[in-house]
């Protein structure tokens, strides 16, 4: 298979748009801890409340995650295309599938980890 210097830069788009979107759900997520973390500091100190900050702790972490598998995917994108333009296809063919590959997972992370 050959690959172009064009065909990894197909990756940025998706990879930005992914990257946008869990640091927009990140933004919000955070938010809601702050306004519930103050309530059960306020007076209430329900139970509830307190599971409902553990849950959306967790899920701030599996967005890290997920972040974190989505700059190396655009990082490897960028290797691949850099490894392209010296000549070095071997490399940069097994650059780009380990940067699929961190994209799959970064993509079955979000669909079997959370909601």
């Amino acid at each position: 298979m050959e690959i172009s210097i064009n065909t990894p830069a197909l990756l940025f788009p998706a990879i930005s748009l992914i990257m946008l979107a869990y640091g927009n759900r990140f933004l919000a997520i955070s938010n809601r801890i702050r306004n519930l973390h103050e309530r059960y500091n306020a007076n209430e100190r329900n139970v509830v409340i307190h599971g409902q900050i553990k849950s959306l702790r967790y899920r701030l972490r599996l967005i890290k995650n997920m972040q974190f598998l989505g700059s190396l995917s655009i990082l490897l994108a960028i290797v691949t295309m850099f490894l392209i333009y010296s000549g070095h296809m071997e490399l940069a063919k097994f650059s780009f599938a380990v940067s699929l590959i961190l994209l799959q997972l970064l993509l079955l992370f979000r669909y079997s980890k959370s909601s």
